[in-house]
């Protein structure tokens, strides 16, 4: 499949939209209306700490989405990334939609100089965690939240 891979512009906010809502449904979530135009309006704020992919068919639909950003960390100089939210359309899966737009956030974070790129998924998610096996290794950290 061709794809482009590119930041998102403020003319994508429908299908984004559409894509973000399918990324909540799929982990059984949701966020208030207020939250998710804030999460838009930090993607497109270059000043902002956020940023966002899309993966795009030639034909202008969007494909798949990526939110991430760098922050700083204690075990290292430079900068480490965290890929925060990774969704690819239902009919778009297993066409290499979310191992682009994974590799397009690697190299981001090469060009920042980031020692490392992570992210968290459901132990459940086998499909996702069939690709994430191939790009990346599991840790053995547990995740505790308050």
């Amino acid at each position: 499949m061709t794809l482009t891979i590119r930041p998102l512009a403020a003319a994508d906010r429908n299908q984004w939209d559409a894509l973000w809502q399918g990324y909540l449904r799929f982990y059984e979530s949701s966020v208030p209306d207020a939250v998710t135009d804030l999460t838009w309006t930090r993607i497109l704020d270059p000043e902002a700490p956020i940023m966002g992919l899309c993966a795009e068919a030639p034909d202008g639909t969007l494909l798949g989405i990526v939110h991430y950003l760098f922050h700083p960390v204690t075990w290292a100089a430079g900068p480490r990334c965290y890929l925060e939210d990774l969704f690819t359309a239902s009919e778009a899966r297993g066409q290499g939609v979310g191992r682009a737009l994974i590799e397009a956030v690697y190299a981001a974070a090469d060009a920042r100089g980031a020692d490392q790129v992570y992210w968290l998924t459901q132990d459940t998610n086998a499909t996702a965690r069939r690709l994430y096996d191939q790009v990346a290794r599991a840790t053995p950290f547990i995740k505790y939240r308050r």
